[in-house]
């Protein structure tokens, strides 16, 4: 496998205690909130300026994630998919196999927490564990050198603000 750069994004804010009452329970049809957009496609700009091109966005089908996958697809061009493996819950060994059997070179993935800072743990160190955890809008760039659990490296993480400062 030559390298393979992985953009992992944290969806969007999509709302308060209020809003998921109205959504009775089911989460996953959560969206984002007005502010969670804007704060989004404000990051978004700050992405294409360090982050560069993508060839793909991987997004869980939960509403927001797809959302948050979709405005930053506007800003950097690139074609959105769903991606079961990046439901709430997923195993991140069977993340680093569906990223492992794609031919696209630099790929986003926009997900949840836990997962997504599991999926960091696994891909950096092999550690079954988050050994952080990203906040709602976050990004950071993984390179893979291999399909194994821990053969990647962090590259850097911004924070959402830290994004939409770079936007400007």
């Amino acid at each position: 496998m030559s390298r393979l750069r992985v953009l992992v994004v944290r969806h969007g804010p999509a709302g308060g205690p209020a809003e998921k009452a109205r959504w009775r329970g089911r989460d996953e049809g959560r969206p984002l909130s007005a502010a969670g957009k804007r704060k989004i496609r404000a990051a978004a700009k700050g992405l294409a300026r360090v982050a560069g091109p993508l060839d793909l966005i991987a997004t869980s089908p939960l509403t927001r994630a797809k959302q948050t996958a979709e405005l930053i697809a506007e800003r950097l061009r690139a074609r959105v998919v769903e991606a079961p493996v990046l439901e709430p819950g997923a195993d991140p060994e069977a993340t680093l196999r569906w990223l492992a059997s794609r031919r696209e070179r630099r790929i986003a993935v926009v997900g949840h927490e836990p997962q997504l800072g599991l999926l960091i743990a696994w891909l950096c160190a092999a550690l079954e564990r988050p050994v952080t955890e990203l906040k709602k809008g976050q990004a950071c760039l993984v390179e893979l050198s291999g399909r194994r659990a821990g053969d990647g490296r962090l590259v850097w993480s911004l924070s959402p603000k830290q994004l939409r400062r770079l936007a400007d």
